[in-house]
């Protein structure tokens, strides 16, 4: 924490934020009776993916693009990929290509869910928010909950075995190429996946269970921390299931009313604007009809659980079913909800592996189509941490000549930063503060799950500030530019 004075108030910093992908800070402006009056989630690092990319031959643009982030590449890899089977007017995968994309998906799910849930929240589920920092970590989990610990070590480890097999790596692999994949699942190699299965079904409801008593256990005081009425957003498929890998947007408002329902995704853009602030590097997505007043939305597992009107497997959607009983059947604005359906999406995701891994396409060896030639395209899916928009413009001498990429964290900016004034103004107005109590902002930001990385992108130009300072911190000189 750091203190100082700005126009009479006094600016508190949170920097770095904890415990989350990537760099960020939060700053709070107090005034002389500590009565919160402004705060803000900053994005402090820039990645111009979206210039990187210009330029380049569209083939290369699954595997660059996935260099934004060691934490989610499978998402990005499989939204460009799905953005460039349309350059190619192979966007109607064979049942094999898209079998084997769908198994890649679910393992970065599963893995990603696991991660987030074990290693980045369960300090602040399992010793509580204001617990002592020295012990409210992964290795205080790991001494005092050595079995939980190896469970979540081993639930991320499986969901990259599955990543290794259909993308060739763990960690930026190339198994989706535009028009389909470079390789099939072979028996030993699903074998090999077969063996861990049932164990990883095992620890997936248990984790369920875990999620679902902490909520209900602490519900009172969950209920309003850092929780708001919101629009929410996400892929939907024909029938209404929640779809993770294809499908069309759904928006509903905090009723549960739709917006727009079953909309082209390649049409995203006369349904979803995007807003700059001065402040950060991350945009602002709005939908257009509502307004950047009102038409802000969430996405993410809360929002999926929200939209969707049933899961297609039926444990998780018998834990789906437990939810919206616990909730009133109503739509869900509780923040501190995203951990329970999270863990119910990491249900959802083991089952759909099972259901693959006994699918005899896995093994065809049809993998790449192709059609007619476009030059725009649109790529879209669910990642773990929400809906994921990819749009290129092609030339006709096959380079990227734009790229516009509206990543899940960058959709839930602003309620993430609503969800920091929430808790800011409800636990720290008035108050002494202490590292517990800013330890709530934390808290209420790791909800989201949000990586801050992916998520820096900017409108026009990138300002740039450089000042020179002496020994004794006086400024000797200072250039600015794009400001």
């Amino acid at each position: 924490m750091v203190a100082s004075k700005t126009n009479g108030l006094k600016r508190v910093v949170i920097e770095p934020v904890t415990r989350v992908e990537g760099h960020g800070k939060v700053t709070i402006l107090l005034d002389d009776k500590n009565q919160v009056q402004q705060t803000r989630l900053h994005i402090v690092e820039f990645r111009g993916f979206e210039r990187f990319i210009l330029g380049r031959p569209f083939w290369e643009v699954p595997v660059l693009v996935q260099r934004l982030c060691g934490i989610c590449p499978v998402s990005h890899h499989l939204a460009a990929a799905k953005a460039m089977d349309r350059i190619v007017g192979g966007e109607k995968l064979t049942p094999t290509a898209e079998k084997m994309r769908r198994l890649m998906h679910y393992g970065q799910f599963f893995q990603s869910h696991a991660l987030h849930f074990f290693h980045l929240v369960s300090p602040d589920l399992l010793f509580g928010f204001d617990a002592d920092p020295a012990i409210r970590n992964v290795i205080g989990v790991a001494a005092k909950y050595p079995d939980l610990a190896v469970q979540g070590v081993m639930m991320r480890k499986y969901g990259q075995e599955v990543i290794q097999r259909t993308a060739g790596k763990k960690i930026h692999g190339t198994g989706a190429i535009p028009g389909g994949i470079n390789k099939n699942l072979s028996i030993a190699e699903r074998d090999e996946l077969l063996k861990d299965l049932e164990q990883m079904i095992t620890w997936s409801r248990a984790a369920v269970k875990l999620a679902k008593d902490y909520t209900l256990q602490h519900l009172e005081k969950l209920a309003p921390f850092g929780s708001f009425d919101s629009n929410h957003l996400s892929l939907i498929r024909q029938d209404g299931a929640m779809d993770l890998y294809h499908g069309g947007l759904r928006a509903i408002t905090a009723e549960g009313q739709k917006i727009f329902d079953h909309v082209d995704y390649q049409q995203y853009s006369e349904y979803i604007a995007e807003e700059v602030r001065s402040w950060s590097y991350m945009k602002f997505p709005f939908i257009r009809t509502l307004g950047p007043e009102k038409g802000w939305y969430r996405v993410g597992p809360l929002a999926r659980i929200n939209t969707a009107d049933f899961i297609d497997t039926p444990e998780a959607d018998a834990a789906l079913k437990e939810f919206r009983a616990a909730t009133g059947n109503k739509t869900c604005n509780i923040s501190m909800a995203y951990h329970w359906t999270r863990m119910i999406e990491l249900l959802h995701a083991i089952e759909k592996i099972k259901e693959l891994l006994h699918d005899k396409d896995l093994q065809g060896k049809d993998l790449v189509v192709r059609g007619q030639r476009r030059e725009e395209t649109v790529g879209l899916l669910e990642a773990p941490r929400g809906t994921l928009f990819h749009h290129y413009k092609v030339n006709k001498d096959d380079q990227v000549v734009m790229a516009n990429l509206i990543v899940s964290t960058t959709n839930n900016n602003e309620p993430m930063n609503r969800a920091v004034q929430k808790v800011a103004r409800d636990h720290l107005s008035g108050q002494k503060l202490t590292e517990g109590l800013l330890n709530h902002i934390e808290v209420a930001i790791r909800a989201y799950d949000p990586c801050l990385s992916c998520a820096t992108h900017a409108l026009g130009q990138m300002p740039l500030v450089v000042e020179l300072v002496d020994p004794e911190g006086n400024l000797i000189d200072r250039r600015a530019k794009g400001m």
